[in-house]
């Protein structure tokens, strides 16, 4: 074999090699992306067997029409690609809701959605979604309480719950955040959710809220309670028991999960509906506080890390960014004065950011903005 001929068989030879390699990346590579970490969702469908929930029109059922709801959401979810749906019941039976947060954890769920029907003992209507923490009024408290009261089906539900009284005010207080960094996200996705009831199912729009769940304390991932609607009331109550009424629904959570999702993989700074901000009379509102408590106006949270630049705000200026956890939270200017405080606040809607909400601090800690206007 002559130099030149050599030559040629050096290059063909390492081309060769050089293909079977790229050939290899690219498939090694496929399969990466193939095996890619589903997202994972647990829906929790409320009460169940001995617990029918509550009673509405017509003798209907929370507990048939949560299951019905929450099986419909999951066969959609079920058709994306990288979602699996975990279920805590798919029959009519009784789930205990220590086990309903077991399962979640145990998969280490991505997102846990409890899907609940309300009642009332007036012509009460609309949908609300809620998340963890202490109730913020006595109204809020009382849901809880008639939430939670199912512990009380349990066996050994003290041993369960370490003593907790699903009566008493101190027992719902004594729930704390053990992940904070949850709470955004919560807020996040109950806000998505509110906003499809409203705007494409056209109900009444009752708010995201805050209270005690336990089903809610028992997990540790983003994890929201919906209150789809009233069964005791004369038009709600049987549209939830209808099947239109029950796609209608399932098509919303469905919809609204996914596009919690596709926020979450922009990894983009996202607004958060306002969370029981107190109503407060025009006549209360004359606060002063000391210069230890300053109040500031909460537009946005997110994972992403953002220059606190008028240009990334949509020209607002004294943006402040504090890290909780993995979340940034973006507030907007700082006083003592409410009244100013709500002058900021009304400039940030202007803007664009209409579900920014008022916080407070004491010392720098964040404290509970009721608290400060009651005993102002």
């Amino acid at each position: 074999m002559n130099s030149q001929l050599f030559s040629k068989f050096k290059i063909t030879t390492k081309l060769s090699i050089i293909l079977v390699f790229l050939i290899v990346f690219f498939s090694n590579n496929d399969k990466a992306f193939a095996q890619k970490k589903d997202f994972l969702v647990v829906l929790d469908a409320g009460h169940g067997g001995k617990d029918p929930g509550k009673i509405g029109y017509k003798n209907s059922k929370e507990k048939e029409i949560a299951l019905k709801i929450v099986l419909q959401v999951g066969k959609l979810l079920e058709k994306q690609p990288n979602i699996k749906v975990i279920y805590t019941r798919k029959t009519d039976v009784f789930v205990d809701l220590w086990e309903r947060g077991r399962i979640a954890n145990k998969a280490d769920a991505n997102l846990f959605v409890s899907i609940h029907c309300n009642a009332h003992n007036s012509q009460a209507s609309g949908s609300e979604t809620w998340v963890l923490g202490t109730h913020a009024n006595r109204q809020n408290f009382e849901v809880a309480k008639a939430e939670n009261s199912v512990i009380l089906l349990e066996d050994n539900y003290k041993k369960n719950y370490k003593g907790f009284d699903p009566n008493s005010p101190e027992s719902i207080i004594g729930l704390t955040l053990m992940q904070e960094e949850y709470l955004d996200q919560s807020i996040q996705l109950a806000s998505i959710i509110q906003h499809g009831f409203t705007n494409r199912l056209k109900r009444k729009n009752r708010g995201v809220k805050q209270a005690g769940f336990v089903v809610l304390y028992q997990t540790y991932m983003p994890s929201i309670l919906i209150e789809t609607g009233f069964l005791t009331n004369k038009k709600e109550g049987p549209y939830l028991n209808s099947k239109a009424g029950q796609q209608k629904f399932s098509e919303s959570i469905y919809k609204d999960i996914v596009k919690y999702m596709k926020q979450l993989a922009l990894n983009t700074v996202i607004n958060e509906d306002v969370v029981e901000e107190p109503k407060i009379t025009p006549s209360e509102i004359i606060v002063t506080t000391t210069n230890d408590i300053q109040f500031k106006v909460q537009i946005a949270a997110g994972r992403r890390k953002l220059a606190t630049k008028s240009y990334n705000f949509k020209g607002l200026k004294n943006i402040e960014r504090v890290k909780a956890g993995k979340i940034y939270r973006y507030y907007f200017g700082k006083t003592s004065n409410y009244k100013k405080i709500k002058e900021l606040k009304k400039q940030a809607n202007s803007k664009g950011y209409n579900s920014a909400f008022i916080v407070a601090f004491k010392n720098g800690k964040k404290i509970s903005i009721d608290d400060v206007l009651k005993k102002s």
